[in-house]
């Protein structure tokens, strides 16, 4: 069992590309060098220990959110085909700096969720997790009944992060909470 804490999920491995052990990777990350600048990177399969692997180059698919790798060691097309659906990590101990008002969308697990009700501001939960497949999901675990909520994290939504004082602010659509 590997600590979820220590690595974080940039890209997915979708398919092989050509006859040469490319392959093509679904991006999870804001950060397009993770899949252009040779270096070590991590592959996953299912809940395995992740294992090395050198990036030698990438490239991104024009108009698309998925690149086209060349790993150390993967030549041939059926060599590509076992790493369909390994997932691409990175220790989170090697996270890009950031700006003032960014984050890495790991700092979000364990903040207070709040709403604004009756003009206070109520905890209602806590993030547990996100989801990252099409859409950023929050997985919010409500305190009343220990429910698991996915929220979209969409600025209508969540209009303030607060990682300094450790909560979000959510307004929920009608209903959301109660499914």
């Amino acid at each position: 069992m590997i600590n979820k804490n220590e690595w974080l999920i940039v890209g997915l491995i979708t398919s092989c590309h050509g006859i040469n052990g490319q392959l093509k990777v679904k991006s999870l990350s804001d950060f397009e060098e993770r899949f252009l600048k040779p270096g070590l990177r991590w592959l996953q399969k299912e809940n395995e220990l992740p294992s090395k692997i050198e990036l030698i180059s990438g490239f991104k698919n024009p108009g698309k959110e998925t690149f086209i790798l060349r790993f150390k060691g993967i030549s041939t097309r059926n060599h590509a085909e076992k790493l369909k659906n390994y997932k691409i990590l990175v220790k989170t101990s090697n996270l890009p700096k950031l700006n003032k008002q960014e984050f890495h969308l790991l700092e979000l697990i364990n903040l207070q969720v709040k709403i604004l009700e009756n003009e206070e501001l109520k905890i209602i939960g806590k993030i547990i997790g996100l989801e990252n497949e099409k859409n950023n999901l929050l997985v919010i675990e409500l305190l009343k009944d220990h429910k698991k909520v996915l929220v979209p994290f969409v600025n209508e939504i969540v209009p303030l992060i607060d990682i300094k004082n450790n909560f979000i602010i959510v307004k929920p659509p009608k209903g959301l909470f109660e499914l």
